[in-house]
């Protein structure tokens, strides 16, 4: 008896079963016990399964700090973001009347005519020389044109972008984080080679105003963004008590940006956005529309591609102003 406890037990040291005849059932059991565990599929809106969360009910190695959300701020843009509200509709046609988007945010029509810029995001090279030309075409028709530039970043990203490529001036500036005025107008998220193809990366090779690193050490030093309470509010989220927080809140706010008209629109760059939102994002389409009195469209589309300045002036010939 003595025996054959010690041989089990000197079994048990060298990591061997107990039972010679059992090779075959043990090297089974612990490849069952080695399955990867399941990931759920019902997450919050733009995690990311396995980084952002897993199931209630399962267990999970993975610290905070290695989370989508923690990433640096100059990253998130190049991440996937939860898609608009609405879906992305068809982009309006020369003729079409001006799309009306779900919280009326653009409004045309009334004898007012309007150029209007869709941004890619701030920091953008392509976006800043688009912006620029704009700017330029509001001071030379201050009151003859209504200049309106859309931005999917946050009020406080766009903010610091204006103040670094020198205000606004005269150009309308509407903020629209959720992307849903984008979808409105037909412009999503762009491919791979909308934006990794070679002209675009020969052209922003050459482009020197570059900016989103600039607005992201802003934005981290002012305390608008900071690495842990990026992760610490989406763990509230994921458990359910982010209704309690204050930055949960859609609430409409207007900034100045020194000498110009302003920017308009709603700060969401909470929890359920995450610092995601803050910066806008790389793959979002960029385009710009020329629009009558009679809110009808006469010049315009989505930019070809990340590097398609579009010609601005050919939309303010289009409306007759030269």
């Amino acid at each position: 008896m003595l025996s054959g406890i010690a041989t089990k037990l000197a079994l048990k040291k060298m990591g061997l079963p107990s039972d010679p005849l059992s090779f075959m059932s043990s090297s089974s059991e612990p490849e069952a016990k080695k399955q990867p565990k399941k990931l759920t599929k019902n997450g919050p809106p733009g995690s990311v399964p396995g980084l952002d969360y897993m199931d209630e009910k399962q267990q999970t190695n993975w610290p905070a700090w290695m989370s989508v959300k923690a990433l640096p701020l100059a990253v998130q843009p190049w991440l996937t973001p939860t898609p608009p509200p609405i879906p992305v509709a068809e982009p309006p046609k020369v003729g079409d009347l001006a799309p009306i988007d779900r919280d009326r945010e653009l409004t045309f029509g009334g004898g007012r005519i309007v150029l209007v810029v869709f941004l890619r995001c701030v920091g953008c090279a392509f976006a800043q020389k688009t912006f620029l030309q704009l700017r330029q075409l509001a001071t030379k028709y201050p009151r003859e044109l209504t200049c309106i530039a859309v931005s999917h970043s946050s009020p406080a990203a766009t903010k610091k972008w204006l103040d670094l490529v020198g205000g606004a001036w005269n150009v309308q500036v509407v903020i629209d984080e959720d992307r849903a005025v984008y979808a409105a107008w037909g412009l999503g998220l762009g491919s791979v080679w909308y934006v990794f193809n070679p002209a675009s990366q020969v052209a922003g090779f050459k482009e020197k105003g570059w900016l989103g690193a600039s607005v992201a050490t802003s934005l981290q030093r002012t305390g608008v963004w900071k690495p842990g309470a990026a992760a610490a509010a989406h763990e509230q989220l994921r458990k359910g008590s982010s209704n309690s927080s204050p930055m949960n809140s859609n609430a409409s706010v207007m900034m100045s940006t020194g000498n110009g008209a302003g920017v308009v629109g709603s700060d969401t760059a909470g929890v359920e956005g995450g610092p995601t939102t803050l910066m806008g994002n790389k793959w979002q389409q960029a385009g710009a529309w020329a629009v009558d009195g009679r809110g009808k469209i006469v010049w315009g589309g989505k930019a070809l591609r990340v590097d398609d300045v579009m010609d601005l002036q050919a939309g303010v010939q289009a409306l007759g102003l030269a």
